[in-house]
């Protein structure tokens, strides 16, 4: 039976760090960081991922706004909104919760942050600057799962990672951050997705596999070969007879069949989504310390 990777355990151990480092920049009488967030409509799942960055930023003694606007925001008003947080010197860094309202188009609103703002690191010149591996804000959720492979000593040197899914938020950033020669790193990748035609081939090579698709229960017990290490970044509802809701949460892994074979297995939840949090909160400290500087 695999060893559990416990996001929320990890989480709350960063978190703890942080609040030192707080109490520290508040004993030489130092700036708070300050994290905003903008909303805009009322999807469920991004209310309650903003509900709980609110609740992490209060947990470590950062500042915190949230700016809700109706899902009836032109783009235009978003860019204006941007542009006042880009000015505003009291704010380290800010975030707009994706996914945004159809009419807006992403790719404009995340390029019109301040790259020094930028703490979920969707700017192309924060994504070109972990390209290149230099110093700059990593994406929130492959941070996360960089400090759960170092934080439980998995070693990661030599070994063959497969990461299925390439979004620009997870699939694509967590492949290139595990080539780099560092610790967590030196992985030999391969990066699948929807069209990948000898998948499960490719899965029984694993050493480490992170399964970041959206399909739920995806990834079977006859595609892990034993001793993989498996990260699972999906968050599904399916429908459930056993739950008050009628549905739970379940991640893109079958974990009952997976956790049978694999060494280290995250689970869902507790597994990334806390340490998403976490991440973001660390890049707010840096963003705090950049304004410093």
């Amino acid at each position: 039976m695999a060893q559990l990777i416990d996001g929320k355990k990890i989480s709350l151990q960063i978190q703890q760090e942080i609040i030192t480092a707080v109490e520290e920049i508040k004993k030489h009488n130092g700036k708070i960081p300050h994290l905003a967030a903008i909303l805009v409509g009322s999807d469920p799942a991004s209310e309650t991922y903003v509900a709980n960055k609110v609740k992490a930023c209060e947990n470590v003694g950062y500042s915190s706004s949230l700016i809700r606007m109706p899902d009836t925001t032109t783009e235009n008003k978003l860019l204006a909104k941007i542009a006042e947080l880009n000015a505003d010197k009291d704010i380290d860094g800010y975030i707009v919760q994706l996914p945004l309202p159809p009419h807006i188009k992403e790719h404009k609103i995340i390029e019109a942050i301040d790259p020094k703002k930028d703490v979920d690191g969707f700017h192309p010149k924060n994504v070109g600057r972990m390209v290149l591996n230099l110093q700059t804000y990593l994406p929130a959720t492959p941070y996360g799962i960089v400090q759960l492979l170092q934080r439980y000593d998995i070693p990661t040197a030599g070994k063959h990672c497969v990461v299925i899914g390439r979004s620009n938020i997870v699939g694509s950033p967590i492949s290139i951050l595990l080539t780099r020669n560092t610790n967590p790193g030196n992985c030999t990748v391969t990066l699948t997705h929807s069209h990948t035609a000898n998948l499960k081939e490719l899965t029984l090579q694993a050493d480490i596999l992170i399964v970041a698709l959206g399909k739920p229960l995806f990834l079977k017990g006859d595609m892990v070969k034993p001793g993989a290490v498996i990260i699972d970044v999906g968050i599904n509802r399916i429908p459930s007879d056993k739950t008050k809701s009628g549905f739970k949460l379940v991640g893109d892994v079958d974990f009952d069949e997976v956790s049978a074979k694999a060494s280290y297995i995250t689970p869902v939840p507790g597994g990334v989504g806390p340490m998403t949090i976490a991440a973001l909160l660390l890049n707010t400290l840096q963003a705090a310390k950049l304004e410093k500087k």
